[in-house]
Order: structure tokens, then sequence, then C-alpha cells
């Protein structure tokens, strides 16, 4: 019968660790929502791609929340949670309000220097709550 209170204490504390870990875990969950800004620059042979550098052509990034392992990288839209076309002129996209967590970001624009469709992506991890991050996203023919 003495052991009651130290069962119970240990009880307790192993239940509040388990809830502090799982707290942690869900509060990284990539999605929209939050408060983190990623300036995301295709880069095609060390050179910024500008969107609309080719009339029709706006830069795009397509970025995939929580990405599982075997995700194929596509440009099809269906494909990604959020799509976002760039402005005339910039040589970046702004990816607005997102939370911490693991993200795929995949971009396409036009390289003027080669005249043809660049497209690339990488998995990036935000572990910020706030601010901008700027991102280089490597891109290819």
């Amino acid at each position: 019968m003495n052991n009651q209170p130290s069962f119970f204490i240990a009880l307790f504390a192993a239940l509040l660790l388990l809830n502090i870990s799982c707290g942690k875990d869900d509060k990284c969950v990539a999605g929209t929502g939050g408060a983190v800004t990623i300036a995301a620059f295709p880069k095609h042979h060390n050179l910024h791609i500008y969107s609309e550098a080719m009339p029709g052509y706006p830069d795009s990034a397509f970025v995939k929340f929580s990405p599982p392992t075997s995700f194929v990288t596509t440009s099809n839209p269906a494909e990604y949670d959020l799509v976002v076309a760039g402005e005339a002129g910039e040589d970046h996209i702004h990816l607005e309000n997102l939370k911490c967590g693991d993200y795929f970001i995949f971009m396409t624009g036009w390289d003027t220097s080669s005249n043809e469709r660049v497209s690339g992506g990488i998995p990036y991890s935000i572990s910020e709550t706030s601010g901008e991050i700027d991102l280089e996203i490597p891109v290819t023919e």
C-alpha cells in the first residue's frame, strides 16, 4: 500500500512527459496559417530566373506540405497543396503564412539565356515560427 503514492507520481510524470512530447510534434506540422515567409529564388547556372521574362511564362512555385519520402516531383498543380505564380519582373516568389514543418518546393520558369523552360525542386524543413527565409531553388532544363 505504501507504493501507491509512488506509482501515481510515476504515472503522472509519464503522462506529463508524453503530453509535452506530443504537443511539441503538433506545433510543427507543415501548412498555411503560420508566420513564416519563404522568398524562393529559382536559379539556373548561377543565374536568377525572372518571372514573365518570356510573356506567358510566369515563374511558378508548387509546394507540398509534409511530403512522403516517395513523393515524385511533377508540375501538375493537383499534386501540391499550394501553387503560387510569380509577379512579372521579380526574381523570386513569396510563399507566405507558412508554419514550421517539412516541405517540398518545386519551381518552374523561363531561362532567357538558354531560351527554354527550366524546373526543379528541393525538400526544405522550417524550424522557425516567424520571419522570412531566402531560399535558392536549383532549376535545370
